[in-house]
This record gives C-alpha cells, structure tokens and sequence, in this order.
C-alpha cells in the first residue's frame, strides 16, 4: 500500500512516520535507497567509517513528508500493531515505466551520487538516468540547512523539468518554489498502477456524507475523503458539483481506493504539516467538549484552545462493556489527557482512560535524572536487566546496578514480571535512552541528587558509585555520565597504598566535592568528608593564584591592558602598590555579546579603562566585569549575597553562564547560580535553546522556586515576567547604554581603521563596480572603502544592469566592523529618500 507519511522522529537506525488517520510506522536504516545500503554494506565490510555514508540524522528532520509503501504490518504480544515501511524509489515508484514519465510530474527520488555539475538520482524507474543540476538545487540546500551539499540517501520531492529520449533522460529539479506550483493533470497520463500519494489534483465533489465524501479526479478516477481530512474551516460547506485542490494521501494496491486530503498543508506539493508544541504533549485538560460520535471509529473533540482532537474507540472508557454512547453526545465535557499527535492529521490524540490520566509518565521526557520509579521486569540478559517503567518506556538496569554488591547469578534473585523500584541515572528521551538503577543505596539515598557539574559546588556531600580504582585514585561516577577523580590522598583519614584493594567497581560511597571546573568536566573530590576544600586540595595554584585578595566583590576600579589573549584581557589594576594582576573575559567587556567582542577587537595594549568592577576571585585569576547592568545591580544591592537570601518572586540581574539542551544556566554576582527550564526560557516556543541565549549574554531573571536541599534556584527569562514595571524606560535605558558604547568603539576604531568611521548606514558613496558574481551579487571598490570588502545583493542592485569598471552612487546599509564588511544598495526608492538624524536626546 502507498501512503503518504511525515517524518516524526530521527534516530541512527530509523526514521519513525506519522501515518493518516493516527496510525504510525517505521522505516528501517536499510530501507532508505539502494545506494545508502550499499554504503552500510561496505562500511560493515571495512569495519571502518566511510565519508559518504552519512547518519539518517545528518540528512532527514522532522515535519518532512514522505512517500512511502508498506513492507510489513505485525502484531506484537501486547497488541500493538508495528508497521514497517520503505521510501525506496524502487518500491515507491514501481509502477512507473520510462515511457510513462512526462514533464510536470511530481515523484519521490534519493540521491545516487555527487557529480560535477549536480546530482544523480535514483528515481526506481529502471532504464531512466535522473539528473539534478546544482542551479536546482542550491535554494533547496539553503532552506533545508543540512550541509552544503545533497547526501548520498537523502529523499527528494522531484519535479520532472524535461523529459529526453522517450523517457531514458530526464531533468529534475527540486525547488521549493516550482515543486509547489506544480498540479497533476491528465496530459500527465497517470494511471491506477502507478499514482502516487502527494499528488496535488483538481477534484470534483460527487457525493458529501456524514463520514467524509466521494470526490473525482483526472477525469476518470475516484476518491475518498473521510471527516478527518475535510478543511476544518470548510467542512460544512461543500456540495456536490464543487471544485476544490486535494492531495492524494493513499493508494490501496488490491482494492484501488484512493484516499485524499483537503487539508490546507497538503495542498503545495512541499509543504509541511502543523507540529504540536512540546509542552502540550502529555496535558491534562479538565473539559474537552464533543463535537462529533462516530460509532465505529471513536469521537472529536474540541480542546481548550480551540484546536481538534480524535479519540479512538477503545480510548473512550475503561473497558467496552463500560462503555456509553450517550455520553458522547454533542456539547457533553469529559476530561482527558493528550497522548500523542498525528502529524498527518494535524489533530491531538486523546484518552478519556483513567488510568492514562493519572499515569506517572507518558513519554520518555516525563521522566527526570534522579527520579525514583517503579518497574516491572521483563527480561534479563548479560548486559542487564529490561524493565518496564509504562506503556511504550523501557529502561534498562546494567549488569553492575542489579544489587549493592555485584550479582554472579541476578535469576536467582529477579523473576520475569517482578515489581522493582529503581532511580533514573540517566535519561535521554531524543535516543529513548533510560538507564536505571536498584543500588538500594541510591534509590534510598536523601543527599542532592549530582546529575550536572555546574551543580557540583565546593563542600557538597552526595552518593556516587565507583567505576575505577588506581593506583593514583578512585573514579567516581553520578548521575548523568557526571564523574570525578577522588586522588590518593583523598581516599581516607589513614594512607592508602593499593586502592583497588580497599575500592570495588559499583560500591556506594559518600562523596564531598573539593573543586569543580565545569567548563573543562574536571571534578575534584574526596572520601575524607571533614576535608574542608581549599587551594591545598588538587590542582596546584601558581604563585599568581596565591596572590592576596584586597578587594571587595562590586568595589570599582581603573586598570591597564597588559595582553590580550584570545578569550579576554589580562590587566593591571592601577594605584595599586602590588601590581595586582586581573581577567576581564571577552563577554565582559559589555552587556552586548555583539559589542564584547567589538570592544576586544578595538582595544590595544596600553589602554586604561575606567570603572572596571570586582567580580571574583575563581583562583586562576581575580574575575573583573565591565558590564553595566550588573555593575548597576550591584552598587543598588539588587544582589544576593548568598543562597539563603534568595526568594521566590526576586528579579535579579545576571549573565549566562552555560547553554544546555535542556535550559540555560543563569550566574549571578557572588556566584549563586540557576536554572531556568527550556519551558521558561522565553515567550516564545523554544526548539534549540541555543538560537534564543548564547554564554555570557547579560539577562533579567525572575527566581520561581528553591529547592533548599539540593540547593538548586529555578528561573524564569520570559521578558513578560521579569519586567520590574516600567518595561518602557527599561528598553530606553539599554537602548542609550548601546549607543553610548558604539561611540566609544567608533573612537577606538579612528585609531587604526579611520575609513570604516566615517561609513554610516544612510551615508551616500560613490563606488566602481569591480566584479558581479554568478548569484548577482556585485563587488565595489572606490578611495572611500580602502582595504574594506564592499558588497550589493542582486535585490539591492535594482533593476540596473551593471559592468565592471562603471561608477555608480550607492546608499551604505550595514557596517560590519569585525570583517570590514560594508553591505551598500543602488536601488532608486533608496538613493531618492533623505535620511533623518536621531540625536541622543530624541
């Protein structure tokens, strides 16, 4: 069967797809391409990685659709039916001939190989070479953002360009434009045999029913469209005789019914599918309101924002005997938990079950680092111990966390369908990886759960495990991969000469931290738990380390540039009889990521700058800070000086202090730290937590919570809850804080770089056209941009047609300081307008 899918989740191994009408499947590494299995082939021979074979992760992404065919659809012990599915060309374009192939058609294709001039493509249709030039590529590469070049495997959406030699040659071409302007007609000469899912056609209403309606298309053909496809913003408004765009979502091979979509995404071959944001997934909404009962298949629903969601049958009561259809009636409220979406339906799945509702842990991102589950066993095997935690997750116990002490034979002590209570080690729900533990020393423990080393703080007792003992030490592991070396001297009160005499792997012990560098994973710690952690202890201190510390954290003083190293400034406090040496980070020279690292580039040896704050003293160096904002913070005692001062509701000012899959962590003057979760990062729907902070980026923050035992702050960095009131005069204050550091880099650069000081954007320049280049873009020179690269794009150049050598008068749009990059226009609309001075008062 033919079916059009969306990619849901990428691992190393397979692709798992959304399927129509809430089904899903999966799609085997092996069943991408011939020429990507032919590459597995190889590498498994060689044993060796090959540069060619790329991971599935490197060139597919969620939300992409897919054509596929069903390869394999079985029931597992459980019930739950796992279909397996192909996007192979050759098995998804079968039915297709050479002679059948005409200009205009849309097809699946997967890169054959990389050549000179483009790409060839394997589009299963034997006798046909399919080629793809670079020009018809390169705005899809762009878009798609997955390297510079198409992968050896990667599936296409094609346009057949040209058809050659009764169909032996054909050119393709897979811009995202031209792909979804394309329709399929009848010139096209599709047939039964060989029409494809995702086809856009015109269709003609034949028939509407309270389940969906009878459409015809390609003058001959009919299809189906069932309720959960209509336009859900036209749904009571079709009638027979209508003409309306749908797209072709499956082909049933025996039976030829044809199912189709009037869904809006489908309807540009291209398009994407709407995706659910995380945070909804595993809701729980008091009232979902019926909207319509469809006894042989389950209920819509209308949620409390207004989207829909279907229910299947089996999800609608407890058991089938419990069931009451007059429950379902139209307008009744039943309250139900979101459990999963279906791309392909663009609708929320819901359960109306109770036991789903109540349920722990849905998904593998339910589930924490340190959390405490309960399990049950269903297989035990040399590696370890397959425990169930829920429906759909699975964790495994290692062979080493079985039991305190290491297990010769667990089958004695475990049973297939035990109750165990195990602790979360680690949990990663994008690879669904869930490793678990039964040390009852673990599971039992009350001390701080260590699952990070930026929580890893000087003095803090918890419970790690041993997984190496030397004769240098022991290796000590946590939660999360976190680990750290106790030395010799640490292991206890009496000298130790053979540790891994005293040490087994696996054994539970308490642990104190001594150091922690988090940046660098180095963690320091000791079995001595009365240690009390200082320079003595570890890594050795250089003479400069040693130096006595005379300042206050926030007390402001003037230094002197001594050398500028490639991650800061290093500096000489002046008046100061000691010649005290100091570190100003880059990202501490302003409030301004962008401007920090200006600044640096700016700034020689030699130059004194004014009101340089005390930060800390880290032990490497005396930490001075340059930003404004938190030097305001400071000297206004918007402070906490300690972890004890902290309270839920405080709006503090801070700076980033490292960027986390998972969140960002937040430091602040005195160095306490936070967290603030991805869900509180931003108003915003956060993907990558990385496109919305970067390290070092000053930000307000408003403390949620504090966990007192584990000494943790949460935090929130939504701009529309960490705004103390007057939001206006706050964003003018940065604004004018901005422009003032502008200034002093413009005096800065007039030093060394006085031509690019006089280019403003607005500023009109006359300029000689040195080159255009193959995208249109051009390339100017002239006595005022000396030693500066000067650039139009082929918008910015208008309608005019342009040579070398010719002068042309050009407006400035953009200064880039760093690169000596000037970004100019020639457009009319633009040269034509006076610019308006902005003075600082304004």
């Amino acid at each position: 069967m033919l079916l059009l899918g969306c990619i849901k989740e990428v691992s190393d191994y397979e692709l798992a797809v959304s399927l129509p009408n809430g089904l899903s499947g999966f799609v085997p590494v092996t069943q991408i391409s011939d020429a990507y299995s032919k590459l597995l082939t190889k590498q498994v021979a060689q044993g060796e990685l090959l540069e060619e074979l790329h991971s599935l992760p490197d060139m597919y992404c969620p939300g992409t659709l897919v054509r596929c065919v069903v390869t394999s659809s079985e029931k597992s012990a459980d019930g739950r039916r796992s279909v397996k599915l192909s996007i192979d060309p050759k098995k998804v374009n079968k039915g297709l001939s050479s002679t059948a192939l005409a200009a205009g058609m849309v097809l699946s294709g997967s890169v054959l190989s990389v050549e000179d001039h483009g790409y060839l493509i394997d589009i299963g249709v034997t006798g046909t070479h399919a080629f793809l030039p670079h020009q018809k590529a390169k705005n899809y590469i762009k878009a798609v953002k997955k390297g510079p070049d198409l992968k050896i495997g990667q599936n296409l959406n094609c346009l057949i360009v040209e058809v050659k030699n009764e169909g032996r040659v054909v050119c393709l071409s897979i811009d995202r434009s031209e792909v979804a302007a394309s329709i399929a007609t009848e010139r096209q000469n599709w047939a039964l045999s060989n029409l494809l899912p995702g086809l856009v056609v015109k269709a003609r209403v034949q028939k509407v029913a309270p389940l969906g309606m009878k459409m015809t298309f390609l003058s001959y053909f009919t299809g189906i469209v069932d309720f959960m496809h209509m336009d859900p913003e036209k749904s009571m408004s079709y009638s027979p005789d209508q003409v309306v765009k749908a797209c072709v979502l499956s082909v049933h091979p025996t039976s030829r019914a044809v199912r189709l979509t009037l869904r809006p995404p489908f309807l540009h071959p291209g398009g994407a599918p709407r995706q659910l944001p995380g945070q909804r997934m595993g809701t729980v909404l008091e009232e979902a309101t019926v909207k319509a009962f469809y006894k042989q298949f389950g209920a819509i629903f209308e949620l409390d924002d207004g989207t829909l969601a279907f229910a299947r049958l089996k999800h609608l009561s407890k058991t089938r005997k419990s069931f009451k259809p007059g429950a379902f009636k139209e307008g009744c409220k039943h309250k139900c938990r979101i459990i999963d979406y279906s791309l392909m339906d663009e609708m929320c799945v819901i359960s109306l079950k109770h036991q789903i509702i109540e349920a722990r842990f849905l998904q593998y991102q339910d589930i924490h680092t340190g959390d405490v589950v309960q399990g049950k066993v269903l297989s035990l095997k040399p590696i370890g111990m397959q425990v169930k935690v829920a429906d759909g997750i699975r964790g495994l116990v290692p062979s080493l966390h079985l039991s305190d002490v290491i297990l010769k034979q667990p089958e004695k002590k475990y049973n297939i369908g035990d109750e165990v209570k195990c602790r979360v080690l680690e949990c990663n729900p994008g690879g669904k990886k869930l490793i678990l533990t039964l040390k009852k020393s673990l599971v039992q423990s009350k001390l701080p759960v260590l699952s990070n080393y930026e929580d890893a703080k000087p003095g803090l007792i918890t419970h790690g495990f041993v997984v190496c003992a030397r004769e240098f030490g022991c290796i000590v592991k946590f939660y999360n991969d976190v680990k750290g070396l106790v030395p010799k001297n640490e292991l206890g009160s009496e000298p130790i000469s053979c540790p891994d005499k005293v040490f087994y792997e696996g054994q539970v012990l308490k642990v104190m931290v001594l150091k922690c560098e988090p940046q660098q994973e180095r963690l320091l710690l000791s079995f001595r738990l009365s240690s009390k952690p200082g320079p003595e202890d570890g890594w050795k201190y250089t003479p400069k380390e040693k130096q006595e510390v005379k300042y206050q954290i926030g007390e402001i003083v003037d230094v002197k540039i001594l050398k500028k190293k490639d991650n800061g400034l290093e500096v000489s406090i002046l008046e100061d009889e000691d010649n005290v040496v100091a570190w100003i980070p880059t990202l501490h020279l302003s409030d301004f990521v962008a401007t920090s690292k200006l600044l640096w580039h700016c700034l020689q040896e030699g130059d004194v700058l004014p009101r340089v704050m005390y930060l800390s003293d880290k032990g490497e160096h005396i930490i001075l800070s340059r930003k404004s904002a938190v030097i305001s913070a400071v000297q206004e005692e918007q402070v906490v000086r300690s972890f004890s001062e902290i309270q839920p509701g405080m709006l503090l000012t801070g700076y980033v202090r490292n960027v986390m899959p998972f969140g960002v962590f937040v430091e602040f003057p005195f160095g306490v730290t936070g967290l603030a979760p991805k869900v509180s990062m931003s108003d915003k729907f956060v993907t990558d937590t990385k496109d919305h902070f970067v390290v070092g980026q000053t930000v307000i923050a408003k403390v949620m919570s504090i966990d007192e035992e584990k000494q943790r702050v949460l935090l929130n960095l939504k701009v529309s809850e960490c705004s103390s009131g007057d939001s206006a005069a706050e964003s003018f204050a940065l604004l004018n804080q901005y422009f003032k550091e502008l200034q002093e880099i413009r005096g800065l650069l007039r030093r060394g770089e006085p031509s690019i000081c006089e280019l403003v954007p607005g500023k009109g320049v006359h300029l000689v056209v040195q080159d255009v280049r193959e995208d249109g873009s051009a390339l100017f020179s002239g006595s005022s941009v000396t030693g500066l690269t000067v650039t139009a794009t082929r918008y910015h150049l208008g309608d005019k047609n342009i040579a070398p050598g010719e002068k042309r008068k050009a407006l400035v749009l953009h200064v880039d300081a760093l690169t000596s990059e000037v970004c100019v226009s020639l457009r009319e609309e633009l040269l034509k307008q006076r610019p308006k001075r902005v003075s600082m008062r304004s």
